[in-house]
């Protein structure tokens, strides 16, 4: 699927606030997320890391949820930008939470040609 400029627009929101967050010292905050609901609005989260953490991912979607959101669009994770501003795809927790709350929901990920888009279909078959 096509990126476009909102997509690019969505990482650097997901930039933000993991570089208004980074924790180098705990390294409790390393991650960012944000994710796009069908309405347009973006809700951002961080990782917390803990004895049982939890993705970026659940954060932001938890903060949509918690706002009243039930469609998403798009989401994406990042790592802080000194710390290159790399995409990082879903861990396994996180594309079975996407497949279950957001079954046609888009992700960004990072492949060697550079920013794609992805459903989470793709990413999770058989679920």
């Amino acid at each position: 699927m096509q990126v476009e400029q909102r997509d690019l627009e969505l990482i650097q929101e997901a930039i933000k606030v993991i570089d208004r967050n980074f924790d180098e010292v705990n390294e409790r905050h390393t991650v960012g997320a944000a994710v796009r609901c069908a309405n347009g609005k973006v809700y951002a989260g961080v990782n917390l890391y803990s004895i049982h953490g939890s993705c970026a991912e659940f954060i932001a979607i938890g903060a949509a949820i918690t706002a009243g959101e039930r469609e998403f669009e798009t989401i994406v994770a990042t790592r802080a930008q000194s710390e290159g501003g790399i995409l990082l795809p879903p861990c396994g927790n996180c594309r079975e939470m996407l497949v279950r709350y957001a079954p046609n929901i888009q992700v960004l990920v990072q492949t060697g040609n550079g920013v794609e888009k992805y459903s989470i279909q793709e990413l999770i078959p058989h679920h």
